[in-house]
């Protein structure tokens, strides 16, 4: 039985005159167990100036029909699905998703995932406060959903919170190539006509870094807002995709493609970082190698540990550890 809308059409908040309208794409695969809580999440937004457009990528159990009577009862909503109710991945769905937005901004809730009420509300207020094409936020890793001990975890942004990031840096600081942690997309919201511009998702990756791709193209060419705010539930599973590709041991060959796309991509950008070069090749051979690379790093926190040691005034207590090796 379905929620009744906490915003009927006819009812318009103090977020809904005059405020742009976002376009929310969820696109789901046989999601029968989660699809309605991520559209009910959708529906209680305080946000009210919003479209959600529901992208089925070929489902085979009773998500394609949920996601049919929610389209049916709520004018806000509409339903699409690919030709021959196929699948083709979740970047085409997506870019499926963008070319039916009519909204000047866009929003992305995969099919298992959540918004707090205040997603958009606050998203889109900092997001046009700061004037920039692309905000993300810290996300709520939620493993508490089933109801399991395990505990939620909130992991920010891998960079300066509250803050304005200039292209390239972040492509330096964040997963995949740095240390720090990428937002998720259920943390972001995009101009339309910019993501557009850099081609939408590339549907020659189906289900794994395809968000990366899409953040990269951002990192090195747009302005970024990272917020400290958390308003989003990344729901984590153990049959997620990327959680199967560790498992499978698959998950080296995605992150080979994706360093092959970014060596291919740099070379369209005017006047490339120099050093996004040397990256690429350092994390290809991370890739490639993974024994020597776990012994060079072994080695090279040594070598930081015995600097640390001797510059501490420590060279007499090394010396008579080396005397104990030989």
């Amino acid at each position: 039985m379905l929620a009744k809308n906490p915003f009927p059409d006819n009812k318009k908040s103090e977020w809904h005159a005059n405020k742009l309208l976002v376009t929310v794409i969820t696109c789901f695969l046989n999601e029968e167990n989660h699809l309605e809580e991520a559209i009910k999440s959708v529906l209680c937004q305080k946000y009210t100036n919003w479209e959600l457009i529901l992208v089925d990528d070929g489902s085979t159990d009773n998500s394609t029909l949920i996601a049919k009577v929610f389209a049916k009862n709520y004018s806000q909503i509409k339903y699409h699905e690919h030709p021959g109710h196929s699948n083709k991945g979740l970047s085409a769905s997506r870019n499926l998703g963008i070319s039916l937005a009519k909204g000047e901004l866009i929003a992305f809730l995969d099919g298992d995932d959540v918004w707090l009420p205040d997603f958009l509300a606050t998203s889109v207020r900092l997001k046009t406060n700061n004037s920039i094409p692309l905000y993300c936020e810290a996300t709520n890793y939620w493993k508490s959903w089933d109801h399991s001990n395990s505990k939620d975890i909130t992991i920010p942004v891998g960079a300066n919170q509250d803050h304005l990031h200039e292209p390239p840096n972040l492509i330096f600081k964040l997963y995949p190539l740095g240390t720090g942690a990428a937002p998720c997309m259920c943390s972001i919201l995009v101009d339309k006509n910019t993501l557009i511009k850099h081609g939408g998702f590339d549907k020659n990756f189906r289900g794994m870094y395809e968000d990366q791709i899409f953040l990269s193209k951002f990192y090195l060419n747009e302005k970024v807002y990272i917020s400290s705010n958390c308003n989003n539930l990344y729901r984590q599973r153990q049959d997620s995709m990327v959680n199967t590709s560790h498992t499978q041991g698959t998950y080296p060959i995605h992150r080979y493609s994706f360093l092959i796309w970014l060596e291919k991509y740099q070379k369209s950008i005017p006047n490339p970082p120099v050093k996004l070069g040397q990256s690429i090749k350092r994390a290809k051979f991370h890739v490639k190698y993974p024994v020597l690379h776990q012994q060079t790093t072994y080695f090279k926190r040594c070598r930081k540990r015995i600097v640390k040691l001797i510059n501490k005034g420590g060279l007499e207590i090394f010396n008579q550890l080396l005397k104990k090796l030989k």
